[in-house]
């Protein structure tokens, strides 16, 4: 059995902003209101005619190249999403023929806001069975395709965008063990469901309580299976859910002072299973993460479901 590590990154946004100012425009809020309930600033709308292919196929080509790897190197596509509309041909199989993915397995992956953890641990564990040795893994969400725009508590929350990350074989493992799980009792505090037309829901506070009272147990767990004190952490990338939520859980790690925290749902809102992996990506676009320096990612949604990994940062 071999390692796998990440190799490469993409990331991709819609071009359209959509800021606090403008939501009060279409709904009783205000910018100081949504603010200091879920430090979100401004989020990003996707156009009518783009589709969440569209969106995972554009950050998956960047983290493609980003490897130096040649579509024909791809052995597997996992998208993780919950806000496809269409079912079948899955994203996956949609990414594949628009890069020009010859023969790989490709499918999607949904849970919820933990699906991209999710999809990564799946894959590594794909390579470490030999079943692939370059894989593709994206979270991609069109966010506003399911919102309820007359519901504030929402509605200010969602946007749209996605991430992508090219996992290799690898002789030292790049990708710890993972810790993931779900709480069927709590399955309906995150919702998308409907017949034809979907529209997402929770219950905020038990979210907020759940994630505050469970997530740093579970980030502490994922750091112990990874053999790395959180003190030596380079990095941490939650689910961006909500800031209240990531400050509530960093505070609670014992980090290091120049530990760097991923806070992109200041301007990138809560994009749902596109959220660590374009967190992740902006980060090391920006060099703002040292290579090779140990990087905690953590996500939790629908489910309720959690997943988690410390890696290597590419």
């Amino acid at each position: 059995m071999t390692g796998s590590r990440i190799t490469g990154l993409g990331h991709y946004q819609p071009s359209r902003v959509l800021t606090n100012d403008e939501l009060a425009q279409m709904v009783d809020t205000n910018d100081a209101w949504i603010r200091q309930r879920t430090g979100i600033a401004t989020r990003r709308i996707a156009a009518e005619h783009e589709t969440v292919a569209d969106l995972a196929t554009a950050a998956a080509g960047k983290a493609l190249a980003a490897a130096g790897l040649q579509p024909a190197d791809i052995g597997l596509i996992s998208v993780a999403t919950c806000s496809v509309i269409d079912r079948c041909p899955s994203t996956a199989a949609r990414v594949a023929a628009r890069l020009g993915i010859p023969a790989a397995v490709a499918y999607d992956l949904n849970n919820g806001c933990a699906g991209f953890c999710t999809a990564l641990a799946t894959a590594d564990h794909s390579i470490r069975a030999g079943a692939a040795r370059h894989a593709l893994v994206i979270g991609a969400e069109k966010m506003s395709d399911v919102t309820d725009w007359t519901d504030r508590s929402s509605c200010v929350l969602l946007g749209d965008g996605a991430g992508a990350a090219v996992l290799s074989a690898a002789d030292e493992a790049g990708v710890g063990p993972v810790v993931w799980g779900s709480d069927p009792s709590l399955g309906q505090a995150v919702r998308l469901q409907g017949d034809w037309h979907p529209t997402f829901a929770q219950d905020g506070q038990t979210v907020y309580r759940w994630a505050t009272t469970e997530i740093p147990a579970i980030a502490l767990a994922a750091c112990e299976r990874a053999g790395v004190a959180p003190g030596e952490l380079a990095g941490v990338v939650t689910h961006q859910a909500n800031l209240r939520i990531i400050e509530a859980v960093v505070r609670r790690l014992g980090l290091a002072e120049e530990t760097v925290i991923a806070r992109d749902v200041i301007e990138s809102g809560n994009t749902s299973a596109a959220s660590v992996p374009l967190a992740l990506a902006k980060l090391v676009e920006r060099r703002e993460l040292p290579a090779g320096g140990p990087v905690l990612l953590l996500a939790f949604g629908g489910g309720l479901s959690w997943a988690g990994q410390v890696i290597s940062c590419p």
